[in-house]
């Protein structure tokens, strides 16, 4: 576990638009020894901060006026003037729908909390980002820590997931055809 000795070292942002909020987090958040935060009630503010500070996490609301937290997600991790894009976030919102929680996941969120916000959910997420870092990928359309949660090395076969448990007995299937004779492609499927 981390001890409040290395998190009163932490430097964090926190970006709401509702003040009440920010302080609930702060309050929270001095409980584990935090002492060093900075404070943004809109995006705009939260990115000037994520330039001119060496900031250690964010932690941001969803839902707020201009941009919402996606947007300043999206903004940290793929800006071209974002100086940190590997800082690990966690974003708090009274919206836990799958959507919104899937939409948090492919803008980059490192950890996701519901609100009403408690303590030792916030604790559990502070935890898991620092003493469990994901890796972080890069495709055409995605930028931000895996989405896998684990690694399953104790899978025995090339495909990890059970899509393509389909994929793995067609292609096992084609390739006995193809020893015992002529082969048919079927374009129907």
């Amino acid at each position: 576990m981390i001890g409040k000795l290395q998190m009163d070292r932490l430097r964090i942002l926190i970006v709401d638009d509702n003040a009440h909020m920010i302080n609930i987090v702060k309050t929270i958040l001095r409980g584990f020894g935090i002492k060093l935060f900075y404070e943004a009630k809109d995006a705009a503010d939260a990115f000037d901060l994520v330039r001119s500070e060496a900031l250690d996490m964010i932690i941001v609301d969803y839902q707020m006026e201009l941009l919402d937290g996606l947007d300043f997600i999206k903004l940290v991790r793929t800006g071209d003037d974002s100086p940190t894009p590997f800082i690990p976030i966690i974003m708090l919102t009274a919206y836990s729908e799958r959507s919104k929680v899937v939409a948090a996941r492919d803008a980059g969120v490192t950890e996701f909390c519901n609100k009403p916000i408690n303590a030792e959910e916030l604790y559990k997420k502070l935890v898991s980002v620092i003493e469990h870092p994901r890796d972080f990928v890069r495709t055409a359309t995605y930028f931000g820590p895996d989405r896998r949660r684990h690694d399953d090395s104790d899978h025995p076969g090339p495909f990890r997931r059970k899509t393509d448990e389909g994929r793995e007995a067609k292609i096992e299937s084609e390739q006995q055809e193809s020893t015992s004779g002529p082969q048919v492609v079927d374009f129907t499927s």
